[in-house]
This record gives C-alpha cells, sequence and structure tokens, in this order.
C-alpha cells in the first residue's frame, strides 16, 4: 500500500503547483502567482544553465508584492520558513526552509538572481573595502 502525496500548493497564494523542467533541472512553479519553489540547491544549478531565466515567466510587479506576505509554510514540509537576503545581490528577499533546504521565489525574483550586474559587483567591492 502507498500514500498518496498531496498536491504541492503555494505557500504564497495557495494555487496549486506545475512541475517544470529545464535541461534536467525539475522545479515547481506556482499556476496562479508564478512563484517559483526549488528544493535543495536547484537555484544554483538552474542560475548556471544559459536561457533557464526563461522557466520564471511571471509578471514581476506581482512578485514583489506577493514579496511582502510574511509568515507563510514551506510547500514541501509545512515549516514556518524564513527571510533570506542574497549574499552576492541585498536586495534579493526571499524565502527558505529551514528543514528541507528549499526556497521560493516570487515571480522576477530568480531571474534578478541570475543576473548579477556589473552595479552588484561594485557594491560588494565597495562593502568590503
Amino acid at each position: 500500500m502507498y500514500e498518496k502525496i498531496p498536491e504541492m500548493r503555494c505557500p504564497k497564494c495557495d494555487a496549486k503547483m506545475e512541475k517544470v523542467e529545464y535541461e534536467g533541472v525539475k522545479i515547481e512553479r506556482c499556476k496562479q502567482c508564478k512563484g517559483i519553489w526549488f528544493d535543495m540547491l536547484e537555484k544554483d544549478e538552474l542560475k548556471a544553465k544559459a536561457g533557464s531565466e526563461s522557466v520564471d515567466s511571471g509578471d514581476k510587479v506581482m512578485g514583489k508584492e506577493y514579496n511582502t506576505k510574511k509568515n507563510v509554510n514551506c510547500p514541501k514540509c509545512l515549516t514556518p520558513m524564513t527571510r533570506k537576503r542574497d549574499r552576492k545581490q541585498n536586495h534579493i528577499v526571499y524565502d527558505y526552509c529551514p528543514t528541507c533546504h528549499g526556497t521560493f521565489f516570487d515571480a522576477g525574483e530568480f531571474t534578478d538572481f541570475k543576473q548579477e550586474t556589473i552595479l552588484d559587483f561594485i557594491k560588494k567591492i565597495l562593502k568590503t573595502a
């Protein structure tokens, strides 16, 4: 006998998540708000692949609105998620699960995460100087 695993729901808008695959990396994307769930290390693996920002198909303005929603639970293990800032791009704030180590990016955040700019590099240098 097997136990049916419930369908993953978006931690921000509670809509169903769909499975999306890009060059062998499988992620989940919300059907409504287009936020993206990454299991541990998937965001970095996908970041390294050319053209992978195409999976971030949502409206970044809507993503910024959803990014203000706090106190959300992990869609995988239901643990309360914490808010984290990206170390290289301080303006990116995403939701992180301390139990299963997954991350949730609101629409537009993965594209921003992937496109580290020269300005981000200069800010980093000035901060360490």
